[in-house]
């Protein structure tokens, strides 16, 4: 016979009955007068028919027919059915029904849903925070709060009282095919500091949490969805374990419990008795020795767990007389009513019992403010539901529990790009999926991809064919399932490939399983191991992040996967200081204001400003938007991407020439107030010979503003032949368009002409040269810098900046790496070659005559690429874990301005009176250039801003100039600042 619990039914019931002015959990304390009188007002309003109605909560749905509407409907009129637990449908739609059901209710109802992580889990359109295992992940409980508020706010919003979670069950068992990654872990101590702060985080904020699945659902192998799952372990082990969570989660008021339809043989010895059934465990256990005063609910009432074995209204009345508060998911409302009705009449549960209950489902709507209900306003609801501080939360959620399992030689972060051949292969995934997209953001790789799990042996032979000379492989395992049972949808050939790449000594094979933590028990052999618990667009964002050490890794495994992997392990990662991908908000900037740029870049297109652009902005070293307008040409046969490289034209003197003249400062091995002539003898005797590095760089030298050297290879409009051929040769190696190749002396020759150049302009009363922009400078600082290096400025830019950089596209000359479509035109026709459009070479003549390669023009680049230039620039050399200069040079030279001009030393900047080619808004600390071609790039030290816009404007007639006449570049520029939000 089993052991009855010293408590009995009665006393349980006249307990209850006398705290129940303090309805709830322990430690809510005292009920007003104002909620007493309601409670009483509306249970004396209502027949005793009307009473028992309370007690249910029926399944509602929002994408069904309105028969099903209907149906909702009649039980609510007919029955006053207590409240709706919504199961699928959408937002909106749900509102409306809502609305409709309330209006018809005679009490208001009650309206739960299950959103263990978030309203994704039951309706589409909406949010999907983060499952408990993710969770269980994390450093710090305060984001499992942070989740729990986000997630109460957006049920308010949507008139939900009520949501089922937190799940509490210890996961103990890798079997378990139900609970798995909806707990927080194995740890009971994890699971109910996690719990109690999602509680929390609920409560606080107006929404009742409901603890699950009572008396513990984690260490069971059946899903009681499908069948009757059972608990083996005695009272001991239950106490020390599956009931430690609920216990704690009552001590820290939890205001409601799910019993779970399981059978618990050594309490309740009826066969195929599910708990939620059971008066051993559900009155004596839960309500009387463990003395839970809040709402008790069922599991749903339709699973198999129980309507196996029980007919649709006979187990709403037994699980009524179990102890049960709130019947879910009745299947017959009016038959279960009936057996209720049969059971008071036979004295198997009391009138008294019935009140209570009903009482407490009143007591529990007061607090859910229902006394004074109002209707879900439909306007603008979408929006409030996504509103941008909630996915910031969603990516610091994945940010946090990303778990680096093995890291040999402490290879990840990735931190040698310049040397290292990566590959990535998704298995499960398309070939541009956002974690393939987000890894080419940092370096470039050969992807490959295998959609489908059942992609034969033969796929994978191809694919490690084509990445034999890869050193670096990044395989991540795409749409797993929570199913241990088929191996979480792992594929034999898909391990068996990673097995062979693993074998391969050549190679370091970094697997990424993006799902169930317990499926990294088939990767024991792994030498680097991620786990970044879910595949969705935010963690497939995340992980490449701090794979990269944009992001470091914090996160730990919350189970044990095998005897390698246990609960609690992980391996911090630092971060590098590379470039970050996230929210406006994350960094303090409104995502609504920067939203305004989309209408400026698209009137700059509707105008004919530009085709196409790009605009990138980056705050705190995060990048906060990166979007892309437009087309290639006005024919819009070409969308511009992401990816699209532009010809950056005058950034270059930035980006490229002024880099390694900084470099050269930096290493002492150049003096800013030097004379010219002491790096280029050939000077002596010239009217150069005694200008400073520092006049050239202010652009106070008297250098001529530009002087178009091409011409001069012209005879009669056609090309001099002594100076081009239509085919590439030792003697003519540079590609000036397709078709035409410039002599290799061409340089020399233009040296020349820069030397004999005629200074001019006025000089100042200290004898200095007025302020003139001058191309020719940056010709004279690359000949500097190339005769200090001892080689060419482009090789040793890619050498000791680009490559380390992972900037691929930061390039001269793209077509030696990229196809032509993959560049952005500058013009239908060029002066060398008429029926020749330039795409892929450089816009710019005299760059053009030098191959692509000049001191003042001739970079390319995609907006990423730049900016993680910039960054680095900004972070004074420090980027990668590398660090690109030893003193702040940067500084030094971007704040070290002109008595005469505006300039930097190389960098512009602000007008200091207002009306310049930055944003007014803009400190005067902030420095970049801007680009002929309609490009510009500015950096803001004070407030860690960066801001990029790209663009062909000289397509297809370099004098529009409706870029500058509308104030395209600046007026986005005022938008950044203006998206700033105030500071604290």
């Amino acid at each position: 016979m089993l052991k009855r619990y010293s408590l009995g039914l009665l006393t349980v019931v006249m307990g209850a009955w006398w705290v129940l002015s303090g309805f709830g959990p322990r430690g809510r304390g005292n009920i007003s007068i104002q909620e007493q009188r309601w409670v009483d007002s509306v249970y004396q309003s209502l027949t005793p028919d009307q009473r028992l109605g309370q007690l249910f909560m029926v399944a509602a749905y929002s994408n069904k027919s309105q028969s099903h509407v209907r149906e909702v409907e009649s039980l609510i009129t007919q029955y006053g059915i207590g409240g709706v637990m919504f199961m699928q449908g959408g937002p909106v739609r749900q509102a409306k029904l809502t609305n409709r059901y309330q209006s018809i209710s005679k009490v208001p109802l009650l309206v739960a849903i299950d959103a263990e992580w978030g309203l994704d889990m039951r309706l589409d359109s909406s949010m999907h925070f983060a499952k408990q295992m993710t969770l269980g992940a994390l450093p710090d409980d305060h984001y499992v709060y942070l989740m729990g508020r986000e997630i109460a706010l957006k049920l308010k919003r949507l008139g939900i009282h009520v949501n089922f979670s937190p799940v509490v069950d210890v996961n103990s068992n890798p079997k378990n095919p139900v609970i798995g990654n909806r707990s927080f872990g194995e740890s009971k101590e994890q699971v109910t500091a996690r719990g109690i702060a999602y509680i929390k985080g609920l409560q606080d904020h107006g929404i009742i949490a409901v603890a699950k699945h009572f008396p513990g659902h984690g260490d069971t192998d059946a899903d009681s969805h499908f069948s009757l799952p059972v608990l083996t372990h005695d009272m001991a082990r239950l106490t020390e374990v599956e009931l430690y969570p609920f216990r704690r989660s009552f001590d820290a008021g939890v205001m409601g419990v799910m019993v779970a339809h399981l059978h618990v043989p050594k309490l309740d010895s009826i066969a195929n008795r599910a708990a939620t059934l059971s008066p051993y465990l559900v009155n004596d256990l839960l309500k009387g020795k463990m003395q839970y005063e809040g709402l008790v609910f069922t599991d749903a009432l339709n699973m198999k767990g129980v309507t196996k074995y029980h007919k649709p209204g006979e187990v709403d009345a037994l699980a009524l007389k179990a102890g049960n508060d709130v019947l879910l998911f009745s299947e017959d409302v009016p038959k279960a009513i009936a057996n209720i009705k049969q059971a008071l009449a036979d004295s198997t549960i009391t009138e008294q019992e019935i009140e209570l209950r009903v009482r407490k489902m009143l007591h529990a709507k007061y607090w859910a403010g229902l006394n004074q209900y109002t209707p879900v306003e439909v306007e603008n609801l979408s929006q409030d539901l996504s509103r941008p501080v909630s996915q910031v939360l969603q990516q610091q959620l994945y940010e946090q529990a990303v778990t680096v399992v093995a890291n040999k030689n402490d290879l990840l972060p990735f931190r040698v790009l310049d040397t290292t051949v990566f590959a990535t292969v998704a298995v499960g995934a398309d070939l541009n999926n956002t974690f393939t997209q987000t890894l080419e953001k940092y370096a470039p790789f050969r992807k490959f991809a295998v959609p489908s799990r059942f992609a034969p042996d033969s796929v994978y032979t191809g694919i490690k064919r084509d990445i034999a000379d890869a050193d670096v492989v990044v395989v991540s395992l795409h749409k797993l399932n929570n199913n241990p049972g088929n191996n979480f949808n792992l594929s034999g050939n898909a391990l068996g490939f990673i097995r062979e790449l693993q074998r391969d000594s050549t190679k370091k094979v970094v697997v990424v399983v993006m799902g169930n933590a317990y499926s990294l028990r088939n990767f024991e052999a792994s030498n680097w191991l991620v786990c970044g618990y879910e595949d969705n667009d935010v963690s497939r964002r995340v992980v490449p992040q701090v794979l990269f050490g944009a992001l470091p890794a914090n996160g730990r495994l919350p189970v044990t996967a095998s005897t390698k992997f246990k609960a609690g392990s992980g391996i911090s990662t630092p971060s590098l200081s590379r470039l970050k991908y996230s929210m406006p908000e994350s960094v303090g900037m409104n995502s609504s204001v920067l939203k305004q740029i989309d209408n400026i870049a698209l009137e700059a297109i509707a105008y004919a400003a530009t085709p196409g652009c790009q605009v990138l902005v980056v705050k705190d070293g995060t990048v906060v938007m990166e979007k892309a307008y437009g087309h290639y040409t006005y024919e819009r046969s070409q969308p511009v991407t992401e990816k699209t490289i532009y010809d950056l034209a005058s950034i270059t003197k930035v980006a490229a020439t002024l880099q390694a003249v900084m470099f050269l400062k930096d290493q002492g091995r150049l003096k800013l107030d030097e004379r010219l002539v002491t790096y280029l003898p050939e000077l002596k005797g010239s009217n150069k010979a005694s200008l400073t590095v520092r006049d050239v760089l202010l652009h106070q030298a008297g250098l001529a503003a530009h002087i178009p050297f091409w011409k001069q290879t012209m005879v009669n409009g056609t090309l001099n032949p002594l100076f081009y051929d239509s085919l590439p040769s030792v003697k003519y190696p540079n590609l000036v368009v397709p078709g035409v190749y410039s002599n290799q002396s061409l340089e020399d020759s233009v040296w020349k002409w820069t030397v004999t150049s005629e200074l001019v302009g006025r000089r100042t009363a200290n004898g200095k040269f007025e302020y003139r922009y001058s191309d020719l400078g940056l010709h004279i600082m690359k000949r500097i810098a190339e005769r200090l290096l001892n080689q060419p400025l482009p090789d040793f830019l890619e050498q000791n900046f680009y490559a380390p950089l992972g900037t691929s596209t930061l390039t001269f000359n793209p077509l030696d790496k990229f196809l032509k479509e993959q560049i952005a035109p500058t013009a239908p026709t060029s002066a060398y070659k008429t029926d020749t459009p330039l795409q892929g070479t450089v816009h710019d003549g005299n760059a053009a005559l030098l191959g692509g390669k000049a001191g003042h023009a001739g970079l390319f680049s995609n907006a990423n690429d730049l900016a993680i230039l910039m960054q680095m620039d900004l972070q004074n050399g420090n980027y990668g874990g590398q660090q690109y200069f030893k003193t702040p040079v940067v500084t030094e030279f971007s704040q070290n301005t002109s008595k005469d001009s505006r300039r930097g030393l190389g960098w512009d900047k602000p007008e200091p009176e207002g009306n310049g080619p930055t944003s007014d808004l803009a400190p005067l600390s902030t420095f970049g250039h801007t680009g002929f071609t309609g490009t510009g790039t500015w950096l803001d030290p004070e407030n860690n801003i960066i801001y990029i816009f790209l663009s062909n404007r000289v397509y297809p007639d370099a004098e529009n100039d409706k870029l500058l006449k509308y104030n395209i570049r600046t007026r986005i520029h005022d938008v950044v600042y203006q998206s700033l939000e105030p500071k604290p």
